[in-house]
């Protein structure tokens, strides 16, 4: 059994442009407790008044995880620790020669002193102390084993090797930490960076050198090129390897959703077991195959990690990949609205476009002469901004559904008057449809301030993606009713 050690809150919050408030790493934590990862390092207790604050909240749930705050060989970033209330410190000393002499400006004896001063300070307190070598891949082995070696003799429960830079190989991470694990008495943890790509491949090759614990992040994120991905790593680890860990993997998907939102970075459809591409076909050999039996071109079942299975539609599909759609969509059509639906799709192919299930019915509705039914209505919108005044929105929503006479009503704050119209419309239809704004973009068609503008929405609702675009004059009533006409698309 291998123990994982997220590190999403604080590594991968250190990807650029991310900030979390309180209540959004919390989420976060939360959702990670329920995925089964065994230790969450919620942040770095010394950061900042809002990161103490964060950790807090996340140590006074009571969650099943060890709750781990990231700390340096400081006595201060110990003690901020102790006060947030977490079971354990992920001391991270600098070892390799080019962080000590140029970072540090220290000696190797003067490095292991503090970090050793620092071990015994933690457990003092009753800390579990998970000492860890920055650029261990850059550092003398002999260094790093007498370091670890010593920090056990004082208590530390655990030992760490940084790839700080991403310069390990498979095979070179294979031997280090073998040699690691023959030489230092306790847990040897791998916590890998995918400077070159490598990151997975080499978390594996260290569990198979004799790891026991790996540091991962939720959809790889992290400084640079990111950390090694949580999804990949246990995944591989359950189904390559037959190595297993307490993660729940049917709710990979859902987990790196809650993280791409809070942290507003998008997902790669083409990312590994989580992508919305990962278990996507639209070649027609591809479609065919998986008729017969779903094994043919998928490794795992996409339910496995909480995915699903997506039937492209395009200029590589066959009619037997529209069947096929057609009957998991439970959509029937005569022969000739079925040819006519084959031919446009096949058309837009050769155009760039691939179908998405909504372009599909849009398609199926043009040929059937029918018009998609607005479910949800704009009824009212007002909205208040000025230089004294923080912008805010009130909405007024209808059901188009004669038997529901009830209205949505709902008014929110936003940055700016945009903001504020749509963060009313999400409140008004929190019980109604759980639908997310996963991207905006605006831009301008002429000059002028009278210029029209164009919004482009990109809007979820489980697996179901929709884009659309809206042109007005006024950049308030663009983005609005191109979000309602989104909403309606997915319901």
């Amino acid at each position: 059994m291998v123990k994982i050690f997220d590190t999403t809150l604080r590594d991968g919050e250190q990807t650029p442009g991310v900030s979390l408030t309180p209540n959004e790493k919390l989420e976060i934590a939360l959702k990670l407790d329920e995925l089964g990862v065994d230790i969450i390092e919620a942040g770095s207790a010394i950061t900042s008044k809002g990161e103490r604050e964060a950790i807090k909240l996340i140590t006074s749930q009571d969650l099943n995880a060890e709750i781990c705050s990231f700390v340096r060989a400081l006595p201060v970033d110990i003690d901020y620790a102790l006060e947030c209330d977490v079971d354990s410190v992920h001391l991270v000393v600098p070892t390799s020669e080019i962080h000590m002499k140029y970072k540090l400006r220290k000696t190797k004896e003067e490095t292991l002193e503090s970090a050793l001063k620092a071990v015994e300070h933690a457990k003092e307190h009753g800390l579990i102390v998970e000492l860890s070598a920055e650029d261990a891949t850059r550092s003398d082995v002999a260094f790093l084993i007498e370091l670890f070696n010593r920090g056990a003799e004082l208590g530390a429960d655990r030992a760490c090797v940084c790839d700080t830079v991403g310069v390990l190989t498979p095979e070179r991470s294979f031997e280090l930490f073998k040699t690691l694990s023959e030489n230092v008495p306790v847990p040897i943890s791998a916590h890998c960076h995918n400077d070159f790509g490598m990151a997975t491949a080499n978390t594996i090759s260290a569990i198979r050198g004799g790891a026991q614990q790996c540091h991962l992040t939720v959809n790889g994120i992290g400084e640079r090129a990111g950390n090694s991905s949580l999804e990949e790593v246990v995944m591989a680890l359950h189904t390559l390897y037959n190595i297993k860990t307490n993660v729940k993997t049917e709710k990979l998907y859902e987990t790196s959703r809650v993280v791409s939102r809070l942290m507003k970075l998008p997902v790669p459809p083409n990312k590994a077991i989580v992508g919305d591409n990962a278990f996507a076909h639209e070649a027609g050999i591809h479609v065919d195959g998986l008729i017969k039996n779903t094994q043919t071109y998928e490794p795992i079942p996409p339910q496995s990690v909480g995915n699903r299975r997506r039937i492209i539609l395009g200029k590589h599909s066959g009619k037997a990949a529209l069947k096929y759609k057609l009957e998991l969509m439970n959509i029937k059509l005569t022969n000739e609205e079925f040819e006519k639906v084959y031919n446009k799709i096949k058309n837009l192919g050769d155009l760039g476009k691939y179908i998405s299930d909504i372009d599909l019915k849009t398609i199926i509705n043009e040929v059937k002469g029918e018009s998609i039914e607005e479910k949800i209505i704009l009824d009212e919108l007002t909205v208040v901004s000025g230089n004294k005044i923080t912008p805010v929105a009130s909405i007024r929503l209808n059901f188009a559904d004669e038997c529901k006479k009830e209205q949505l009503i709902e008014t929110a704050f936003g940055v700016g008057p945009v903001d504020a119209a749509i963060n009313a419309i999400r409140k008004a239809l929190s019980g109604v449809a759980d639908i997310t704004l996963e991207d905006y973009h605006v831009k301008s068609i002429g000059g002028g301030t009278d210029a029209l503008v164009e919004v482009v929405v990109k809007l979820r609702r489980g697996h179901e993606v929709v884009e659309v675009k809206n042109s007005q004059g006024d950049i308030v009533r663009a983005s609005v009713e191109a979000v309602m006409e989104g909403i309606n698309l997915l319901i």
